[in-house]
């Protein structure tokens, strides 16, 4: 049995684990395009005209939660920096962003753990949220435009941050692999990538802007993680203190992310291990869910391989 063997054994199914970000994401993308759907079909049915039930529906419920270009309008919505990148009521745009979600953060998940997709969400659509809105007001060409250029929806930015950061970390990791032996995820994102480069010189600039940023951000976050520098570490002390709130009971230990490192055991580490344990592989294969790989220490590297050849 190999290391990839024992880990889906311990994982499976993806969407039935508990507490999987991956899962939350999709689900939250889901359930703002079902709302989004069912308030448009209410629309709908209330006027006699489509076009003038779509009029309403774009500006009493849409320009709320889409980000616009115009300064002027976006101060005052604020908070559309965070909703736009879950907005859409597109089949097909739904359909692809939790389609690229999912593909791109399964290998992410697997790679870096579970709690860092979603901070790299996160930070890909805020950061290409602003990319968006300052594109379109200091570059004249698309200022000049901005009348006509729809406000900036759905998780593209995001996602490029997901895939980036995905394709940083593991560029020859391959999909596909009954064609010609699998497609390396680089070629895939290479693609992605230079569709919006050859956009930016267009009226949907901003866009493609946007999406490149997203891309960066996921760069910068993957290499400073390498380094030991958790970009997401706030977030996710915010979740465990709101839990701690709601949890009285619940405490959570705070550890370094330079302590995560090492296992934390008792036992000497030129101490060799006889026999292999079903709990110290759960907990190991635990560790890789939640942090990744890369977190193990050399001696639980070994003790992945010793158990790989035993069972």
């Amino acid at each position: 049995m190999n290391l990839s063997e024992m880990h889906n054994t311990r994982r499976r199914p993806l969407l039935g684990e508990d507490k999987n970000a991956l899962v939350f994401l999709i689900i939250l993308n889901a359930l703002f395009f079902i709302s989004l759907t069912f308030i448009k079909i209410v629309y709908f049915i209330s006027y006699d005209s489509n076009a003038t039930a779509n009029l309403f529906f774009q500006k009493q419920i849409v320009g709320w939660l889409s980000l616009p270009a115009d300064t002027d309008v976006f101060f005052p919505r604020i908070w559309t920096i965070i909703t736009y990148m879950f907005t859409t009521y597109s089949v097909w745009g739904i359909i692809s962003t939790v389609l690229w979600i999912w593909a791109f953060g399964y290998i992410l998940q697997d790679l870096a753990g579970n709690k860092n997709i979603i901070p790299i969400y996160l930070y890909g659509g805020f950061f290409g949220g602003i990319a968006f809105v300052l594109s379109i007001n200091l570059i004249p060409a698309l200022y000049q435009n901005m009348a006509f250029t729809p406000a900036l929806m759905g998780g593209g930015a995001a996602v490029m941050a997901i895939a980036v950061a995905t394709t940083t970390l593991a560029p020859d990791y391959r999909i596909f692999p009954l064609i010609n032996g699998g497609i390396p995820i680089w070629v895939l994102t290479l693609v992605f990538v230079a569709i919006d480069y050859a956009t930016i010189a267009s009226q949907n600039g901003g866009n493609a802007i946007a999406h490149l940023t997203g891309g960066l951000v996921g760069f910068l976050y993957i290499q400073q993680l390498k380094r030991g520098n958790d970009w997401g570490r706030w977030m996710h002390r915010l979740v465990e203190k709101t839990d701690d709130l709601f949890n009285p009971d619940k405490k959570h230990q705070k550890v370094g992310i330079k302590e995560t490192l090492f296992y934390q055991s008792s036992t000497k580490p030129f101490q060799k291990t006889q026999h292999i344990t079903q709990q110290r592989l759960d907990d190991i294969l635990d560790k890789i869910n939640q942090q990744g790989y890369h977190m193990l220490s050399e001696e639980e590297k070994e003790f992945l391989k010793k158990a790989s050849k035993d069972l």
